[in-house]
């Protein structure tokens, strides 16, 4: 049911939905779709592309350079938009990949507008989502431009972590994560070769162990103070508009 939907219970942190708000969002769940592992759901130069609503999986949204070069811009997990922005510009300025199987719903343009006009308190709430969007990439490019090698993965592992303890996807030691080394070099400007030291010294140091799809929290706070993680850009504190 969409009131049970990972991107619903994410929007409740910000909003209190009323019932027209809830029926509204309904609409956005009638076109559901699945993808296999590895299929570009949107690519970079699209015109008038769908967006969608994640609703198990993940994916992630990238930049592909004309060398051939990767930047992996953020990853998406249950409850995140996929290619909000490519329903409001003309032209989609990226690519999204499904890394895993999964399940979404469609969402065209025409949803999006008609929820702007008829509910406005959903339509706070998309902007809030999209404005932590916005907030992570400024995170991420922290990351990039200031943060050690340590620091850049523990940041990720942590952030993912908070993320996917939104939607009901952690538990008490950590959170089940299908990224490859690969993913994580190319998030991170990093090489994977890199990634597996760092990966390595952050295990023997007692943070934090990514092995066999699965991140293990060790020493959280050690963790949280490695990378000066704060979670107040994601903004999970609880509804501001009631």
């Amino acid at each position: 049911m969409p009131h049970q939907s990972a991107l619903t219970r994410k929007l409740l942190t910000f909003v209190a939905l009323s019932d027209l708000d809830i029926e509204t969002l309904a609409r956005f769940f009638q076109r559901r779709r699945s993808f296999l592992a590895g299929h570009e759901m949107i690519y970079q130069g699209e015109k008038d592309a769908s967006a969608f609503i994640l609703a198990s999986g993940w994916a992630y949204s990238y930049k592909l350079l004309a060398s051939g070069e990767r930047q992996i811009v953020d990853f998406q997990v249950p409850g995140d938009f996929l290619g909000l922005r490519s329903i409001l510009f003309r032209t989609s300025d990226h690519n999204i990949e499904a890394i895993t199987r999964i399940e979404a719903s469609e969402v065209l343009a025409s949803d999006i507008l008609d929820a702007f006009s008829h509910a406005p308190r959903l339509a706070t709430a998309i902007l809030w989502a999209a404005s932590r969007d916005e907030a992570m990439v400024v995170e991420h490019l922290v990351n990039l431009g200031r943060r050690s090698a340590e620091e850049r993965v523990a940041h990720l592992f942590l952030e993912l972590g908070t993320r996917l303890k939104l939607v009901g996807l952690d538990d008490e030691n950590g959170f089940d994560c299908p990224l490859t080394q690969y993913h994580l070099a190319d998030a991170l400007g990093l090489s994977a070769v890199h990634v597996n030291r760092v990966l390595r010294n952050l295990r023997e140091d007692g943070l934090v162990t990514f092995q066999k799809a699965r991140v293990v929290f060790h020493d959280f706070e050690g963790l949280k103070a490695l990378s000066g993680f704060d979670t107040g850009y994601l903004d999970q504190d609880g509804p501001l508009l009631r």
